[in-house]
């Protein structure tokens, strides 16, 4: 392939002409120009387009690419050839997108491009053959895209070889982002499709604009396949491309007519580095706060109408009272907050793609909710495209949908938004220049957001209307069954599957002479679709509704087998659900529910290997399922076991040796994967104290005590309240209390001689500061336990607190059973429980007390015998009670020796 990217493929790919292009003959370059411009018909109608969709035998019930020859019959040479294929590819790709995302109306149709003799073949007849070809993955295609015919030539002319036209890879990609919009979910793309770029991003290099927006639109595909982390560094790698600089910080300012003193408020600060150029009509150096009165619309008709907020508190936008950032050392500090210079279109495109992913939560994934507003604000203050405008008052519109004072401005952004697509109020050029920078949704998808955003305000019957406009019925039948009319749905579904209720096609169709094949074509893939609803709204015949979905899609329904999968798991019918598990996720193995419930029904077949298979999965789709992270580790911790059984825990009502002993058969690799698995599920469910449980006994196993000694102290805050003092692992406490005392007391000891010891994190003065922390901040304080009390007052001693360590000792005695007992006890065994107490503690004072300066230890053991013998003078007939008086004696004649 040609190392370097011809001035006409550049021209196509910024959507711009540059004026005279040398070295390509006038008949490709006028072509091209046309196409650039807009002039979509002029290009699919010339001599070269109807020569290159030649209908090789004149029947036209072959799939597409087996229906045209794709080889000019002119004498142009390879390059100009591949030129050719390559511009009427992409007038193809935009006159879709033109009449199915951007509008305005299209001029021309697919049967004037394709010259079929045939009275069977109609516009709608074409449409519905490529719809079906557009289908993958066992996902169908919208049945209501228009002339989807040119997508399918667009695919059928990108797929052909390239040798000389290197951008036609990244058409591809094109296509590729444009097609998964049209699926009912998302399909898996060959790998290959992004690896193919490196070497286009390598001629690039010197064309930051283009190479920007090449890491761009990968980065867009990525998000559209739900691999966010992927897609974030890719967007932030666009940006340093570009050269985009920006900085979330803060400034003084208002945010509420009523406020009276500045606070900072949160602002993007960004300037592009990009060669500006004459590609939009719109101002480049005037931003929406220095117009007017703010009505931009008088003055730049040609942008999408921004609504205004008319809140009754809170301004229209922040109002910065200060010229300067309130960060110290900021990059950007020359730039006043509240006149920022206007970006470059492609810099917006770059910041507006950061703020895609609305439900982050996660920072590692990208932008959280709280951060997108100022990158939003900062795209809308200066409109340089119309397109550009359009996505980032539709990205300001979903952000303001989920709070109170803005959701109404949402709805009505929405609305206007999908008015002024038929419009003609900007040119083609212009709106399809930067389209593939941004993930603008098609019109369909635009209605029914407006839609969903009217169910969720609970105006359900306008909801319903526009779902029924648009022939989605999944969604119509969600309505009936929110009206609490579900057998209304059953209804509709039983008519369109009976023929009682016609789709718009088949009213178009009805009449006309199709084939029976063709028919067949047409009904399958929105066939099964119906089939598997009856099965979601009618349980008892379930089984046959799903089965019967399969059947009629000829195994390519990924759906049918996921609900009858889900169906069979919730009945326990594990073996079963996991048969059509695997047929679902082999057709699209993208959906993580789907890896999510195959891996529990393996799971309770103890198929550790399948479960922990599909539990990979679901993190490598969606990283931030903590469940799954868990029930990974559970997996690891059960794969290569000498008895191959499961792993016991205290819900089997094993003894602890036999516990022991399954643990210590797990290979230490496997412990190892589970510690990192549960380490990374609990970066996403940090208030879960099951898996930080897990996560304690995991890392104790592997040697990470000082993660152990983390994970107990979580468990402790989040069940003490409920659970008291068994919510602390006394086992795990004396073993991290052991890791620590089995040490040297003096760190001279550790062999270190000049300069400063490093300790182990995970044993002795490594982790005493660890340890030390969970009693004092956690333990202690939430917690009255003998074993806790005892635990800290050994650590104590081993650090040489002697006056603390007799203090905690005594906290443990006041605690236990012998501080608790009362006049009137009648339990022997109990009371001599508390003799070995009392005994204990006597010990106690007898080591430790003479180390405390000032100490009357003496003293205190004495009263604490009498208090207890005086409690208990129902049991002197027990043999113990000698051994108290002893004590007694003992203690008073030490006392009277001193």
């Amino acid at each position: 392939m040609s190392s370097s990217v011809s001035p006409v493929e550049k021209a196509l790919l910024r959507g711009k002409w540059p004026g005279r292009i040398q070295d390509v003959s006038a008949p490709v370059a006028d072509l091209a120009q046309a196409v650039v411009e807009g002039r979509f018909r002029d290009a699919l109608t010339s001599p070269n387009s109807r020569e290159l969709f030649h209908i090789q035998s004149g029947n036209f019930d072959s799939p597409f690419d087996q229906t045209f020859d794709l080889t000019p019959r002119s004498s142009a040479g390879p390059v100009e050839t591949e030129l050719l294929r390559l511009t009427l590819a992409v007038a193809c790709l935009h006159a879709f997108v033109q009449l199915n995302w951007t509008g305005p109306d299209l001029d021309v149709q697919p049967l004037d491009v394709i010259s079929v003799e045939s009275a069977e073949v109609t516009e709608e007849s074409v449409n519905k053959k490529a719809i079906s070809e557009l289908a993958q993955g066992g996902e169908p295609a919208y049945h209501l895209t228009k002339v989807a015919a040119f997508l399918r030539l667009a695919q059928i002319l990108l797929a052909l070889p390239y040798d000389h036209c290197q951008s036609a890879l990244w058409w591809r990609l094109r296509v590729a982002f444009i097609h998964q919009q049209v699926l009912d979910e998302p399909v898996a793309q060959p790998s290959v499709l992004l690896a193919a770029l490196e070497p286009l991003k390598a001629n690039l290099s010197t064309e930051p604009d283009l190479a920007g927006r090449l890491i761009l639109e990968a980065g867009l595909l990525e998000h559209q396949l739900s691999q966010d982390r992927s897609a974030a560094d890719l967007f932030v790698q666009a940006a340093k491309t570009t050269a985009l600089e920006y900085e979330l910080t803060g400034a003084l300012g208002k945010r509420t007519k009523f406020q009276q003193s500045d606070l900072s408020q949160l602002v993007l600060l960004a300037e592009s580095h990009l060669p500006d150029d004459d590609t939009t009509n719109l101002s480049k150096s005037m931003s929406i706060e220095e117009k007017d009165g703010g009505n931009l619309q008088e003055k730049q008709p040609n942008l999408p109408e921004d609504i205004a907020l008319n809140d009754d508190t809170l301004l229209e936008q922040t109002e910065f009272t200060s010229s300067n950032p309130s960060a110290t050392g900021s990059r950007l500090k020359h730039i006043d907050p509240s006149s920022q210079p206007p970006l470059h279109p492609v810099d917006q495109c770059i910041l507006l793609a950061m703020c895609l992913n609305v439900k982050n939560t996660s920072p590692s994934h990208g932008l959280t909710n709280e951060q997108m507003s100022p990158y939003i604000s900062r795209v809308i203050s200066h409109p340089r495209n119309w397109s550009v405008h359009t996505m980032a008052l539709l990205l300001r519109s979903r952000l303001e949908s989920s709070r109170t004072r803005t959701v109404e401005r949402s709805t009505l952004q929405l609305q206007a938004l999908i008015d002024q697509m038929p419009t003609a109020d900007s040119t083609l050029q212009e709106r399809l220049i930067y389209f593939y920078s941004i993930p603008l949704p098609s019109k369909w998808e635009l209605e029914r957001e407006l839609a969903l955003r009217f169910l969720s305000l609970g105006v359900v019957r306008s909801a319903l209307e526009i779902f029924e406009r648009l022939e989605m019925w999944e969604e119509v039948v969600k309505c009936w069954v929110t009206l609490e009319r579900p057998e209304k749905g059953i209804s509709i579904v039983r008519d369109l599957l009976e023929g009682r209720k016609a789709e718009a096609e088949e009213i178009v169709l009805r009449g006309k002479i199709t084939s029976a094949g063709r028919r067949e074509i047409h009904d399958n893939a929105r066939e099964a679709k119906l089939w598997c609803i009856l099965g979601d709204l009618e349980p008892n015949e379930a089984v046959e509704h799903y089965e019967r979905a399969w059947k009629i899609s000829k195994g390519s329904s990924a759906r049918a087998m996921r609900a009858l999968g889900g169906y069979y798991f919730a009945r326990a019918k594990f073996n079963e659900a996991i048969t059509c598990l695997k047929r679902a996720v082999a057709i699209n193995p993208l959906i993580s529910r789907s890896w999510f419930i195959l891996g529990c029904a393996a799971m309770r077949v103890e198929d550790w290997e399948e479960a922990k298979n599909a539990f990979a999965r679901c993190v490598a789709i969606d990283e931030d399922d903590a469940e799954s992270w868990n029930n990974l580790a559970s997996m690891y911790l059960r794969i290569g076991t000498t008895s191959g059984k499961k792993v016991p825990d205290e819900a089997d009502g094993t003894d602890e040796k036999s516990a022991e002993e399954s643990s210590q058969s797990i290979p230490f690799s496997n412990k190892l994967l589970a510690f990192r698995a549960l380490k990374q599920g609990l970066k996403f469910s940090y208030d879960n104290w099951r898996m930080w449980s897990n996560y304690m006994v995991v890392a104790m196993d592997v040697g990470e005590l000082a993660e152990s000694c983390r994970a107990l102290g979580r468990v402790v805050e989040e069940t003490s309240d409920k659970m008291g003092a068994d919510s602390v692992d006394i086992d795990v406490l004396e073993r991290l209390v052991a890791a620590v005392t089995r040490a040297p007391t003096n760190s001279e000891d550790e062999g270190a001689e000049g300069g400063e010891v490093v300790h182990n994190p995970n044993e002795g003065r490594g982790l005493l500061g660890s340890v030390s922390r969970l009693f004092e901040r956690i333990l202690l304080p939430r917690i009255s336990s003998p074993r806790v009390f005892r635990a800290y007052a050994r650590l104590l001693t081993w650090e040489g607190r002697w006056e603390e360590a007799v203090k905690t000792y005594l906290d443990s005695y006041r605690s236990g059973v012998a501080g608790a007992m009362q006049k009137g006890e009648t339990d022997v065994e109990r009371w001599r429980e508390a003799v070995r107490e009392v005994e204990e503690i006597v010990d106690v004072l007898r080591n430790f007390g003479p180390r405390v300066k000032g100490s009357k230890w003496q003293l205190q053991g004495r009263s604490i015998v009498r208090t207890f013998i005086g409690r208990t003078r129902d049991f002197e007939d027990e043999p113990e009670w000698a051994r108290l008086i002893q004590i007694q004696e003992e203690l008073s004649q030490k006392e009277e020796d001193e």
